[in-house]
């Protein structure tokens, strides 16, 4: 009894040390390119002195390159990060013609993302080259069944093991096992196609160490290298101390997802991570307990009924705290309901409700109907309760596949983050130079910022600044603006409407005394 006594403090040390790293590890949402330099179609009249790329976020590069108008592709190796800006060193003796800036970078929910800008020296060439990073089939089929496989790991085997310890109060058979089996296969199976998505590889390179290694850099190695303890912890809870070592394992799986992906990246930190890690628990216990508690009362006896007990007192607080826990992760992932059916992400979350309700109707019918029968010992009633455990089994199961689906669909919480951002430009020339800054970046109402310097980066003080914006090719003649100046060194242009999207001409009439005025001509891209 004293060394019971003695492993509790221990046991419940370690719970509060996987929740509090649950709760303290940072992570932020899914990055996207804000801005560009030289911005996309831009033209210029000599080779640029440096390339950037900056981000709504901070990104880690994975590979840069510059496709020639050739076709060559050279790997730009020089580079310099800043917080969410890549300074590029570009290579030296660039010709004339259309080149592709190729970028792919890791965000901090440890997703790629990837993407090119286009520009031009002297003139552009009549076929720009092509940066040939179009997606891999093979590879996206496979990271998603990997990641049915991990979910089955975490949520049938590391769930059955709990279940079949703290429900069952038993070993587990051989069935967990096997879940297990295939989650660890699906674990490390994930690090290898993480590093072929981060890198934009194709499937022949799987065995590539350098595969591997871009894998485990990323986040997401956090996420497998946390779920292959829980695994391995479940593994060995057939010991005379299987209820603490499932129960560990359980905190450690549902830890593992809310140490990556896009719903653990979400702000507020305090609330996402929570709630990922709630919400993958609770499933666990659910989900887990299905088949020990079907098979368990298919042989019949006590045993099987008493566990039933145990599980309908259980589970009403498990599916409210997953019921509380989905609803606050889909108000921050989702947003607005418009979401759900305008984005792809909402388009999955709507299959798992369609795929939920018979799951909880199904539940409520064994909860209310059919667990009072079975416990008095009806065969019938466990008949009907075995054949509906199999189909709640089975539409988990569906519902495991659909989750996984989310792998490659941003979900509208980034997407309107990465709308929000400012598309930018600058213009410099030997008179004076300006930092151009249009906020949100699509199309629609607008703020403009200016910043204004002489063309040796020195203070500039005008009397007077117009802007005039400009799209010729959309049938858009100039739209002129006088700047004010709010007092913090910059000249602003608030409520102005830029209808569409696109390459947008913007010109600086900068009046600096009644008898001199300079021109400033650039170029902004507009989102739609």
């Amino acid at each position: 009894m004293e060394a019971r006594n003695r492993r509790k403090p221990v046991a419940v040390g370690l719970l509060a040390g996987l929740v509090w790293l649950c709760l303290t590890t940072l992570a932020l949402a899914h990055a996207s390119l804000t801005a560009a330099e030289p911005a996309d179609g831009a033209v210029l009249q000599s080779p640029p002195a440096r390339l950037s790329l900056s981000f709504s976020e901070p990104v880690s590069p994975l590979t840069l390159k510059l496709v020639k108008p050739d076709g060559e592709a050279v790997e730009l190796g020089d580079f310099v990060l800043r917080d969410r800006m890549l300074e590029i060193t570009p290579p030296q003796g660039l010709g004339q013609g259309s080149f592709v800036l190729s970028w792919r970078v890791v965000s901090e929910d440890g997703h790629p993302v990837a993407g090119s800008s286009v520009f031009s020296i002297g003139a552009p060439s009549r076929a720009a080259p092509v940066a040939g990073d179009a997606a891999d089939r093979c590879v996206i089929a496979a990271i998603w069944f990997a990641k049915v496989l991990l979910y089955a790991g975490l949520f049938l085997g590391i769930g059955g093991v709990f279940a079949s310890g703290w429900f069952l109060r038993g070993r587990p058979g051989r069935l967990p096992f096997a879940w297990l089996a295939l989650g660890l296969a699906g674990t490390i199976l994930s690090v290898g196609l993480q590093g072929l998505d981060a890198l934009g590889a194709p499937l022949a390179r799987l065995a590539d160490p350098v595969i591997w290694k871009a894998g485990a850099s990323t986040s997401f190695g956090r996420t497998a290298a946390v779920m292959a303890v829980a695994l391995g912890l479940a593994a060995v809870a057939g010991s005379r101390w299987r209820r603490t070592l499932s129960a560990l394992a359980l905190v450690a799986g549902a830890l593992a997802l809310a140490l990556s992906g896009h719903a653990s990246a979400a702000a507020p930190q305090w609330l996402a991570r929570p709630a990922v890690f709630l919400h993958a628990l609770t499933i666990a216990v659910w989900a887990g307990a299905l088949l020990p508690l079907g098979l368990s009362l298919r042989r019949g006896g006590a045993d099987g009924r008493a566990a039933l007990a145990r599980f309908s007192r259980c589970i009403p607080y498990a599916v409210a705290a997953l019921a509380v826990a989905g609803v606050a992760l889909a108000v921050i992932q989702v947003e607005t309901p418009a979401a759900l059916l305008s984005t792809a992400y909402g388009k999955v979350l709507l299959v798992k409700l369609a795929l939920l309700a018979p799951l909880f109707l199904l539940a409520a019918v064994n909860r209310w109907l059919l667990t009072g029968p079975v416990a008095r010992g009806g065969a019938k009633a466990t008949r009907h309760l075995t054949l509906a455990v199999a189909a709640e089994t089975l539409l988990v199961l569906a519902i495991l596949a659909t989750a996984a689906a989310w792998r490659f669909t941003p979900p509208p919480r980034a997407l309107a983050i990465a709308a929000a951002q400012p598309a930018s430009t600058h213009i410099h020339t030997a008179q004076a130079m300006a930092e151009i800054t249009v906020t949100p970046g699509h199309a629609g109402p607008v703020d403009v910022s200016v910043i204004l310097m002489s063309g040796d980066f020195g203070p500039l003080d005008a009397q007077e600044v117009t802007l005039v914006f400009a799209n010729p090719p959309a049938g858009i003649e100039a739209v002129r603006r006088k700047a004010f100046k709010p007092g913090d060194g910059t000249w602003r242009v608030e409520g102005l409407v830029l209808p569409l999207p696109g390459a947008w001409t913007v010109r600086l009439d900068v009046l600096i005394s009644d008898f001199e005025m300079t021109r400033l001509t650039g170029e902004v891209t507009i989102r739609p």
